[in-house]
Parts: structure tokens; C-alpha cells; sequence
């Protein structure tokens, strides 16, 4: 039975019997991976490998072939059925995911981050996770706390670390405000009707709680401690997302704004409702063995409250034997900001900074001079650090995700681009191969296309249901012989065995024509595309490993790569230990005296290669 109190939760109780599951040294070791609880796996497939490795034969979804896509979609009617069916929940579980882990764990996923799956409004649709009714209890379409709990061991014994997304910013849509008016954020509270009950009429009074009298369970908020107007900012919704402190103070859209304290950074008075917070997720930790959270929405949060939150939960982690629990807040709005906030609070890591997925994607598709890319994780004036080693482990890095809040109005996958499919390891190995902790979104190994005018369109569902990636329906996608899959899980075996490919420094490198060998600069644009090879190092303890991805879709590419000087001497060799093309695989390069020192290197097209 789920707990509605916070005073009846004895957390030493919990924690004293108990021995919980270490965390790694290093975060930047790890390779996460991302999904949506709702849209990943029902636990109904069919002919994909279980956690053992063998065949499940006796489930009722098969795997999807290429003739399978567009099948939801074969006329009008249809198409508007499966385009409806992704703004509902579609059926995925924990139980789904749980029967997952081996998948997982075959690819090279050492850290699995996992949507909210706290109990939602029950009159809104919020499949996402974001709109949470009660924080103390698991969302009943997903499963049961036991599952949460069957989930986290499952991954400890694989080898895979869970971090959990949670929200301390806003609640769901709990209550109504008064009247029929719009309510954008003015600076002023505005009067409140009441909570919202289980049909989302606000029948239920908007008065602190009584423990004598407690509202239904399925409407209002909860833990009943929550239940107190002093809970909310109840100041309306943002309109201007740039304007402080009406991105703090306002309602992320129906999403109701939390009232976290007041005070200067240094000297924060934390509310009721933060510390009752504080308290919620403290018991996750203790009850399920988790190994991290992902905050949402800290850009909304008062500095000092995230930084109030990250001390009680690291008091409380350490405590227990967590010593490195992985606190990775979501800060949108660029690097300054991203860095001044880890600074300020202490979170381990950022996630959300803008300017990496748009770079990522288009330097692999050869409309982003590398440079831009590689700059970013240079020394830089503007975070005031050495930031090869600050990047390495305080940024999660993707391309692709579940909002792509920079491409407007139209979302897109990578691979929704013609000929997309191509490349996508590429960018699934610069991802991995560069500093900053990569993390795979969902999908994103099948080579999942979803594009659109929603973000709906790139949230499909792997395990199929009404609402199937490639515009599918009554499919899976968990199919391992996928090329791309394959390939991405020798590509992280290789960077799991070589802490230079973790750890090291990173430079991109100058190229010379192949006919040339004499006049050497970085790979860029030529008018408004590049067809090249991409080399980049990385030096780690005086070993590098050089590293170099072919932008050219249809041409393997040929060129000298310059590498460091004082670490090779003329007539070394470097061996090719990876390449898309099998023949590769084994060859020598001699390094020669041009630019310094460099090497021949080719590539194949649309393909990367790895040499030590």
C-alpha cells in the first residue's frame, strides 16, 4: 500500500538494514541511455533476446520488418488514428523494461535514465511523467513500486546504473484558479477555486490539509503535506521563458509552480514544500536503490533551492554508502549558465546545454564546420576553466531527445533526413568517442525517423501498440541483428576498454589532401557543405588514440592526419583496431614527418575508424 504521509516514513528504518549499491568513481566512464517509460517496451514482444540471451518466443508482438513501415498509415483515416494514438499512453512498463535490461546491456549501456514515473493527474493524459498528483506513489499504467524495485536490482546485476527523473519545480495540474480570465504571470498571486479532484473539476478546497478529513486519493496532491496553499507560487503561467523572475515564478504552461523559500544563494530559507520534497525522494533512494536523479527544469528553480536540494540529498546518499550519486540537473539556455549553476549548487553534472545536439548532428551530416563543434569543449574564457577537463565530466551530451525545444515547430530525429541512416553511427561514435558523458535516446539504434509538428512524433513506441516507430503499429523494434546496433555495441566495447577514449584530452585535428602532405588545416565547409574526413585525438598518459569519421555518403576519403609530435617518432605505426568496412580492421599506418608528425588515413564512406 502506498504511503500518504511523510511523518509516517521512518527513513533510518528504511536505510538500516539495508546495503545499498555503490557508485561508480567516475561518471564520465559511463554511457547512458534514455527513454520514456510509456514508450519503450509492454513486455508482449516476441523473438527478441531476454536477459539470458535466448530467443522469447511466447510473446504476442513480432519484430518489425522493413515492409512493416508505414503500415499504420496506409490512408487518411488510419494516419489520423495513429497520429491520435501518440498524445495518449500507449502500454509501456516497468515490467516492459525490466525484460529489457539484457538488451540494454548488450549494446554497451552502463547507465540507464528512466522518464518519471511518479502517479500523474488522473484526468490528462501526461504519458511523459511530468505532471505529477502524487510524488509518494508509482503511476499505476506503469506498475507498482515492486517493479521500480525489480528494475533497479535487474540493472545492479548487469552492471547498469539507474538514475531517476524527477521534478522538483512544478506539480501537475493539481488545482484550478477562480474564474474564466487568462492568468499569465504578472508578478501578483491570483485566487484559487480549489484541487482538483479525479475528473479535474476543482471540488476539492483549496485549505491546508486536515489528517482527519483527507481528500480522495486520485484527486488534489500528494503526500498530504503538500496539501497547503503555501505550496504553490499560484502566480499564473510564464509567457516570456527569458524573464526573471517570471521563469521562475510561473507555471511551466497547466503545470502548477512550486514555492521552494526565499533568501539569497548563501543564506536560502528552503519552504515546507522543499523540504517535504526533499523527504519524497530521499525515500526512493532508500526504497528502491537508485543511483542518481536527473532534475528537471532547474533553469525555473531559485539557485538556492537547487543547491539546498543537492546538499540534504547528498548528506543523505553518503551517508548510506552512495558516495558519487549522479545529480544531473536539466539547464537550458547555453554554457555560461550551465556552468555558473553547477558552480552555485553543486550538481554533478548539466544536461540540456543547446548548442551541442544542433552541432553534433549537423557536423556529422556535413553542414557544421567541426571546428564549431570541437571548440566548444576547448579552454574558453567564457566557463573559466581548463575545459577539456571540465567538459569531461560535467556535461551529458546527446543529438537527439524527447522535446528538441531547438528545432521549433518542426521535431525531427536524426534520421528523419534522407539518407540519414547512413550516418547515423557516426554520430552515435562522435557522441561517445568525444568528452562530456554520452547518452543515447531511445530508438536512436534502430535508427527511428519520427518527425513532425509535436514533440509526440519523436516519442514513438519501440514495443509497438497503436502508436509504433516508422509509422508502425502492432510491431516491435528491439532487434538486435540491426547493423547499427551491432556495430554501436562493438564501438562502446572498445571505449569501455580504453580509458583514453574516457578520459583523455581531445584535439581536432589538421588534414592535408592525400596528394598534398605539405599544406594542412582543419576539415570545413566548402560554400555550404563538407565532404571529408573528420579526425580528432585523444591523449590520455601519453597515449593516443586517433579517431576520424567520413562526412562523404557515397566515397571513401583519403587524408594525412596530423597526431602529436613528441608522442610518435617517424616510422612509428598506428593500427586500425575499428572501422565500418571489415577489411580495414588490422592495417598499419606509417607516421611520417609532414605538419610535425601524421599518418595516411582513410575512411570509409559514411564511416568511421578508430586507430592506436
Amino acid at each position: 500500500m502506498t504511503e500518504q504521509r511523510l511523518e509516517n516514513i521512518n527513513l533510518n528504518l528504511i536505510t538500516s538494514a539495508k546495503h545499498f549499491f555503490p557508485s561508480p568513481t567516475s561518471w564520465e566512464d559511463q554511457v547512458f541511455y534514455f527513454l520514456l517509460v510509456d514508450r519503450f517496451s509492454d513486455g508482449n514482444e516476441k523473438g527478441y533476446k531476454d536477459n539470458t540471451g535466448n530467443i522469447v518466443e511466447n510473446g504476442t508482438t513480432p519484430l518489425g520488418i522493413l515492409i512493416d513501415r508505414g503500415n499504420a498509415i496506409t490512408n487518411e483515416t488510419e494516419a489520423s488514428h495513429w497520429r491520435e494514438a501518440g498524445t495518449h499512453y500507449v502500454g509501456g512498463t516497468l515490467k516492459g523494461l525490466a525484460s529489457k535490461i539484457g538488451y540494454l546491456k548488450r549494446l554497451g549501456v552502463t547507465a540507464l535514465w528512466i522518464s518519471p514515473i511518479f502517479k500523474q493527474v488522473r484526468f490528462q493524459e501526461t504519458y511523459h511523467g511530468y505532471g505529477i498528483q502524487n510524488f509518494l506513489a508509482i503511476e499505476p499504467r506503469f506498475g507498482s513500486r515492486e517493479d521500480l524495485q525489480e528494475v533497479v536490482q535487474l540493472a545492479h546485476a548487469h552492471g547498469i546504473y539507474v538514475i531517476l527523473d524527477i521534478i522538483l519545480n512544478h506539480a501537475g495540474n493539481v488545482f484550478s484558479y477562480a474564474g474564466d480570465r487568462d492568468r499569465p504571470w504578472t508578478g501578483g498571486t491570483y485566487p484559487v477555486e480549489g484541487f482538483n479532484d479525479a475528473q479535474g473539476h476543482p471540488s476539492i478546497s483549496f485549505v491546508k490539509a486536515d489528517p482527519q478529513h483527507l481528500p480522495d486519493v486520485e484527486g488534489a496532491v500528494w503526500p498530504m503535506e503538500l496539501q497547503d496553499p503555501d505550496t504553490f507560487t499560484r502566480k499564473g503561467y510564464i509567457r516570456n521563458w527569458d524573464n526573471d523572475p517570471e521563469f521562475r515564478e510561473g507555471d511551466f504552461f497547466d503545470l502548477k509552480d512550486i514555492y521552494h523559500g526565499y533568501g539569497l544563494t548563501d543564506n536560502y530559507q528552503a519552504s515546507n514544500a522543499l523540504h517535504h520534497l526533499c523527504k519524497a525522494y530521499q525515500y526512493w533512494i532508500a526504497d528502491t536503490d537508485i543511483d542518481g536523479f536527473r532534475i528537471d527544469t532547474v533553469k525555473h528553480m531559485d539557485i538556492g533551492a537547487t543547491r539546498y536540494f543537492v546538499s540534504v540529498i547528498r548528506e543523505f546518499t553518503q551517508n548510506i554508502g552512495k558516495e558519487n550519486f549522479f545529480l544531473l540537473g536539466e539547464i537550458t539556455g547555453g554554457r555560461q549558465r550551465a556552468y555558473e549553476t553547477l558552480e552555485l549548487t553543486g550538481l554533478s553534472a548539466a544536461l540540456g546545454i543547446d548548442d551541442i545536439p544542433d552541432k553534433l548532428e549537423y557536423l556529422v551530416k556535413g553542414y557544421r564546420n567541426p571546428n564549431d563543434y570541437f571548440s566548444l569543449f576547448r579552454n574558453s574564457d567564457l566557463v573559466n576553466k581548463g575545459s577539456h577537463i571540465w567538459f569531461r565530466n560535467k556535461v551529458v551530451t546527446s543529438f537527439d531527445d524527447h522535446d528538441q525545444v531547438r528545432k521549433g515547430n518542426h521535431k525531427a530525429r536524426f534520421c528523419a533526413d534522407a539518407n540519414a541512416e547512413k550516418v547515423v553511427l557516426n554520430v552515435l561514435a562522435l557522441n561517445a568517442m568525444t568528452l562530456g558523458i554520452p547518452c543515447i535516446y531511445y530508438g536512436s539504434e534502430q535508427c527511428f525517423d519520427g518527425e513532425g509538428g509535436s514533440d509526440r512524433y519523436i516519442r514513438e513506441s519501440m514495443f509497438g501498440g497503436k502508436f509504433g516507430a516508422f509509422r508502425s503499429r502492432g510491431v516491435h523494434f528491439f532487434n538486435e541483428e540491426n547493423p547499427v546496433y551491432q556495430e554501436l555495441a562493438k564501438v562502446l566495447d572498445i571505449r569501455r576498454k580504453n580509458i583514453v577514449l574516457r578520459r583523455g584530452r581531445q584535439y581536432l585535428r589538421p588534414i592535408s589532401a592525400a596528394n598534398d602532405g605539405v599544406r594542412f588545416s582543419f576539415p570545413q565547409m566548402v560554400g555550404n557543405q563538407m565532404r571529408s574526413v573528420v579526425p580528432w585525438s585523444r591523449i590520455f598518459n601519453g597515449k593516443e588514440m586517433v579517431l576520424a569519421i567520413n562526412t562523404d555518403y557515397d566515397q571513401p576519403k583519403t587524408a594525412w592526419v596530423t597526431i602529436d609530435n613528441e608522442l610518435h617518432q617517424a616510422g612509428d605505426r598506428l593500427k586500425c583496431i575499428y572501422s565500418t568496412s571489415a577489411s580495414q580492421i588490422g592495417q598499419v599506418v606509417t607516421v611520417e614527418a609532414r605538419n610535425g608528425k601524421a599518418v595516411l588515413v582513410t575512411v570509409p564512406a559514411a564511416g568511421f575508424a578508430i586507430f592506436e
